[in-house]
């Protein structure tokens, strides 16, 4: 399907959920799952990756539930549950046996989940700025998960993001506001993190013990200067997963994968 718009690309019923998906490139597939900021999609948060390692692989980047262009549902209930549930219901409906994955921030934890409740399914892990191991609360994260439509927060956000003031520019600000702002798109965000924010964090953490038990080879990534999930998650999974190794990026906030994109997009190819 040809769309003026680059986010929206092929759609199927995934778990139930009709699932708005990029899928490009040839190969031994890799799923990519974006993070949650607001007015989020798989193509706003993997746009400079997709390309990239689809040059060597099948690259599948969907929006999950509640994010971007995937169905809204009634009545829909958001939690780590339900999005695995929709990951592992896309590579049935693309008739995929195993993936390695790619999560970011927030696909971090979902990615750490579906390789726990579904080891069989996921060949590689590769988890960016994770969440999924217990944390407090930063107060960046705070601030991203109870956004409020404006281009002044939305500015202040992409600060908090970007280690790199360059990157966030008026016209980078007003895009993302106006995705913000889409019809459908605040209300399921603010349905999936009200205040206090901290239960959020808590929903998405694993148990040690099955993080610990993962077989897979995780290649675990993160900025230094990251001020929406602590570094120390990292340092926490890098500590749990057997098969685990660790690569931090100086000069870099929570996007890695935008603000050292061809880094990122070669040390991802190469471990993949």
């Amino acid at each position: 399907m040809t769309t003026q718009n680059p986010e929206v690309a092929n759609s199927l019923r995934a778990a139930g959920i009709m699932t708005n998906y990029h899928d490009q490139g040839a190969g031994e597939p890799v799923l990519l799952i974006h993070g949650s900021g607001p007015g989020v999609s798989a193509w706003a948060n993997w746009r400079l990756t997709i390309p990239e390692l689809a040059k060597q692989f099948r690259v599948i980047a969907p929006d999950m539930a509640g994010f971007g262009f995937s169905e809204r549902q009634a009545n829909a209930v958001y939690n780590m549950g339900n999005w695995v549930a929709q990951a592992v219901g896309l590579l049935d409906a693309l008739e995929i046996e195993k993936a390695s994955v790619v999560g970011n921030s927030f696909g971090g934890g979902l990615a750490l989940a579906l390789a726990i409740h579904h080891p069989e399914r996921v060949n590689k892990l590769v988890l960016m700025g994770s969440v999924g191991v217990p944390f407090t609360i930063t107060d960046g994260l705070d601030r991203v998960w109870g956004y409020e439509p404006s281009i002044e927060i939305m500015k202040s956000l992409l600060d908090i993001f970007a280690y790199n003031r360059a990157l966030v520019t008026d016209e980078l600000a007003e895009l993302r506001y106006q995705a913000s702002i889409r019809p459908g798109f605040q209300e399921s965000f603010a349905q999936m993190f009200p205040a206090p924010r901290q239960q959020w964090v808590d929903a998405m953490t694993s148990q040690q013990d099955d993080i610990r038990a993962l077989p897979h080879h995780t290649l675990i990534v993160h900025g230094r200067d990251d001020k929406v999930i602590p570094l120390q998650n990292s340092y926490d999974l890098l500590g749990l997963i057997d098969r685990s190794e660790l690569h931090v990026f100086g000069q870099c906030g929570h996007w890695t994968q935008i603000e050292h994109a061809a880094r990122f997009n070669a040390l991802v190819a190469g471990f993949l």
